[in-house]
């Protein structure tokens, strides 16, 4: 049976020491320049002890680096990467080739997964990402069942799958929240906590999250994901690389539904997780889900046919 491993995020020094206490392999976190959609930017300081609180729990840290570098941001990037390396962090993600080419230029000793989001739809982007020394690749969450059964059987390093959170479809690095109010001569909020949402003219059902950062405007899927309900398929897959996001989930709440996700990853290691569980187990995730958010398994059921 292959070796499950889950990464979640965190929002707190105090969210951290309870994760690492669960069955995770790895905290994900990062800080407001260089990483994208993230539930909290931390200070250096703050990631130099949260890499102590994972590492002394015998956990591992990813940092998020997964930001599309703009020059300043770029020029600012060999520190930073610096710093991340002294402090011992495992590895990170990266988005931006320019990033990449840093890391292989000046051999910096930082294992990287390649996040470019929406983009990776294939085993051969992530292999040709491997090739200039990716560990992984974060597959995109529009990716369905049957093209993941195939991806699995080419993918030379690992595919990492959100299995539990918001699902990004688009970026713009223009802040068009910020634009739109200065059109209208209005001063409203625009940052995540706004709990802002589109709607589509004509489908007056959908729900898109969208807030603005120093990275551009974010706007989200109408539900977000649960694939609790098919998680033995994942590893039947040997997709064992599971993400757990926590960006509109309350701290405690995400928690919990991190255990969830890690109790069920047990019982399916030994083999005692059945189909009855696994839906008994997505219906606690539910409970715990924000009540002003969808959830379910997004594309995942779907036929690729499609998905254009």
């Amino acid at each position: 049976m292959p070796e499950i491993e889950i990464t979640a995020t965190c929002q707190s020094l105090k969210q951290a020491r309870q994760l690492v206490e669960l069955d995770i392999t790895t905290l994900y976190f990062g800080e407001a320049m260089f990483g994208l959609r993230l539930p909290h930017n931390f200070t250096r300081s703050e990631i130099g002890e949260l890499t102590q609180i994972a590492h002394q729990a015998g956990k591992k840290v990813t940092v998020a680096v997964n930001a599309i570098m703009h020059p300043k941001q770029m020029a600012a990037i060999p520190e930073y990467l610096k710093f991340l390396e002294q402090i011992g962090v495992d590895q990170i993600t990266v988005g931006d080739t320019g990033v990449i080419h840093v890391l292989n230029r000046d051999a910096y000793k930082l294992p990287y997964i390649y996040d470019a989001s929406t983009m990776v739809t294939s085993a051969r982007q992530i292999n040709f990402w491997g090739g200039f020394g990716a560990i992984g690749g974060v597959i995109a969450r529009e990716v369905p069942k049957l093209e993941l059964a195939k991806m699995s059987k080419h993918l030379d390093i690992f595919g990492q799958i959100l299995v539990y959170g918001a699902s990004v479809i688009h970026q713009s690095k223009r802040p068009l929240l910020q634009n739109y109010y200065n059109f209208i001569k209005s001063a409203e909020a625009n940052e995540k906590s706004a709990n802002l949402f589109l709607a589509e003219p004509k489908k007056e059902n959908t729900h898109y999250s969208i807030y603005e950062d120093n990275h551009g405007t974010h706007i989200f899927a109408n539900n977000d994901l649960n694939l609790m309900p098919v998680l033995d398929e994942l590893l039947e897959m040997n997709h064992t690389h599971w993400f757990l996001d926590g960006i509109y989930t309350p701290e405690d709440d995400f928690t919990q539904i991190v255990a969830l996700f890690t109790q069920a990853a047990l019982k399916l290691a030994n083999g005692r997780c059945s189909k009855a569980q696994e839906l008994f187990l997505a219906e606690k995730v539910r409970a715990l889900h924000p009540k002003s958010r969808g959830l379910d398994t997004g594309f995942y059921a779907l036929d690729p046919k499609i998905i254009q």
